[in-house]
């Protein structure tokens, strides 16, 4: 499978970059994207909420009136979950929401990912290209060329580049990356992804040694 390569201009170069079918050509499968995506924000809550229960509330624990002979509902303190300013029954606890899924099925889905961008028409190979100093202005140029402009995007680097990273920062919804750090969410919460020629080694490279 043979892609284009774009410079940061928007223009098609006479170059192309051959993608292993292993990771950008399979058939994609939805069920390993569902979990492993599910598995990604799970890991992601803090699960710190909390309510006061029965016990927790502060307030007397007088009975509120006697069993029998009001002609009303029997009752206890004022700290019962059906008054007002009571406890609350059954409410949330602080609780980890993370849970185990396996190597293989997230490596699945990572490539289920990436081969749905390549049969969407949603992945986009770039040149090699480096910024002398952060500009917001000049990244957001190259975006409004690559008709990325109010898009959501993810730039995909080789390695760690401070300046494109600090360039990008400011601008909603554009994002960046290192190869070794792309997961299925963050693949597929974005519009178009792009993959700077160089890293392309990188992720297959990453994808490929976790399998063996």
């Amino acid at each position: 499978m043979e892609l284009a390569v774009y410079n940061i201009e928007g223009s098609k170069t006479a170059k192309t970059v051959k993608l292993n079918e292993e990771i950008f050509g399979i058939k994609p499968n939805d069920h390993a994207i569902y979990l492993d995506v599910k598995h990604h924000l799970a890991s992601r809550r803090q699960g710190t909420h909390s309510t006061k229960e029965r016990g927790e509330v502060k307030g007397s624990t007088r009975k509120l009136r006697r069993q029998k002979g009001t002609g009303a509902a029997r009752i206890g303190d004022i700290k019962s979950p059906v008054l007002r300013g009571g406890g609350v029954t059954f409410g949330p606890k602080p609780r980890d929401y993370s849970f185990k899924i396996n190597k293989k099925v997230k490596l699945l889905a990572r490539k289920s990912a990436l081969s749905h961008k390549v049969k969407d028409d949603k992945l986009m190979v770039l040149e090699d290209f480096s910024m002398e100093e952060p500009s917001t202005k000049k990244y957001l140029e190259i975006l409004k060329k690559l008709d990325l402009e109010g898009k959501k995007s993810l730039l995909v680097l080789p390695d760690h580049d401070r300046i494109i990273q600090l360039s990008s920062r400011n601008i909603p919804r554009a994002f960046v990356a290192r190869a070794s750090q792309l997961n299925t969410y963050m693949i597929l919460n974005v519009d178009r992804l792009l993959l700077m020629e160089s890293s392309i080694g990188e992720i297959e490279s990453v994808l490929l040694k976790k399998e063996s």
